[in-house]
């Protein structure tokens, strides 16, 4: 099954050269030369991207709405911008990519696919299976339970039918077991939709990698139509510390994707989860850890060391997206100024993460810049090394 784009373009040539190059990725292209169509096909139908060229009329509107429309509320944005356009304005409208002018196809093919692997991604969150099993839902707030059925199930979450007259809301405790299982699954998840009737959708939040994979085992034996995920993206490392890490790639993921990465440098294997904090299209990403086990910093620990005593050694690194989550970015410590990463360096914080907390004050120049200055520094909770 091909994934679905929605293309609002009034620019012959860019129309046929993403037509082309989207078909080679097998992604199909429905084409809107106004707004309005394009805002009436958002409404009846589900896309895995949605492409505007932002010198449209009205394009900001159709941003906008994917952001707010049900049905495509995920789905991957690509905003075509000519060069002398401000980035951020795309990004706050809610662009995940950007597609610079002059289009070409090399340079589309390189965009789109780091976006197709979200869209595969995404796609297999959403793609639900219809059953029926039973359900404990329990309120940590109120206390309040419920035991009821689902309609459908899948990686992002899954429907069930309330009881009569119950309107819940907010964040609940869910407790089932997939069909042919022994071991019950305990998730967190929130509110999500409501739909005719008694029928409300909700949205797993914060699972744990055992029921991921559980989940994912589950659907790819009972939904054979989810396709396999793109293999992963090779980049270049460029500069690591204990709290995360810059990588360089033609085909950046965007900010607030989830990611797993697999490093290897001389006999050191490495797998960390992160989530991009910093984007500069054609150019590259900071990407944050999310693991704080022992046993991840210990790995890191040693890592670090192997890059520190061979500065030659260029590591091997792969990245897989594992989807994109609402942006939800760290704030500074208190008394930390922004303008100051030395001074973040000397009250012991790591000093790559306190520059990605600088992404908005700063281009993708000067931010490069930023970073080879602090290649030379090293502390003891934000020790680094570059590659």
């Amino acid at each position: 099954m091909n994934l679905k784009s929605l293309l609002l373009c009034s620019d012959e040539k860019i129309v046929r050269i993403l037509r082309r190059t989207l078909g080679d990725l097998d992604i199909s292209v429905e084409h809107c030369a106004g707004s309005e169509v394009a805002l009436r096909h958002l409404t009846r139908g589900r896309f895995e991207a949605i492409i505007v060229d932002c010198a449209g009329p009205g394009a900001a509107d159709v941003l906008r709405v994917v952001r707010t429309s049900p049905c495509n509320q995920r789905a991957v944005a690509v905003a075509i911008l000519d060069p002398a356009t401000g980035l951020r304005s795309a990004f706050e409208l809610g662009a995940n990519f950007i597609l610079y002018k002059p289009v070409t196809a090399e340079r589309a093919k390189s965009s789109f696919r780091a976006a197709r692997a979200l869209m595969k991604k995404e796609r297999r969150r959403n793609t639900r299976v219809p059953i029926q099993i039973p359900v404990e839902m329990s309120s940590p707030e109120s206390g309040a339970r419920f035991k009821v059925n689902t309609t459908d199930l899948g990686e992002g979450g899954l429907a069930v039918s309330l009881p009569r007259r119950s309107k819940p809301q907010g964040r609940w405790l869910l407790k089932f077991t997939l069909p042919g299982s022994t071991q019950a699954l305990e998730v967190d998840a929130q509110f999500a939709w409501e739909g005719a009737g008694t029928q409300v959708g909700l949205r797993f939040q914060d699972l744990s990698p055992a029921a991921v994979r559980q989940l994912r085992e589950w659907l790819a034996r009972n939904a054979p139509e989810i396709e396999h995920d793109d293999p992963p993206v090779r980049c270049q490392l460029m500069d690591l510390s204990l709290g995360g890490c810059y990588l360089e790639s033609a085909s950046p993921f965007p900010v607030s994707t989830r990611l797993t990465l697999s490093m290897r440098a001389a006999d050191v294997e490495l797998k960390a989860e992160g989530v991009v904090r910093v984007m500069h299209p054609d150019k590259g990403m900071g990407v944050e850890f999310t693991q704080s086990t022992p046993e991840h910093r210990g790995l890191l620990e040693k890592f670090l060391s192997v890059l520190t005593e061979n500065r030659n050694l260029l590591p091997e690194l792969l990245v897989e997206p594992e989807g994109l989550e609402p942006e939800t970015p760290p704030e500074m410590p208190t008394g930390t100024p922004q303008d100051s990463p030395s001074a973040a360096a000397d009250e012991g914080e790591d000093m790559l993460l306190a520059l990605f907390r600088r992404r908005d004050l700063l281009p993708a120049d000067s931010f490069l810049a930023e970073l080879r200055k602090q290649r030379s520094v090293s502390t003891p909770s934000g020790a680094s090394a570059s590659a």
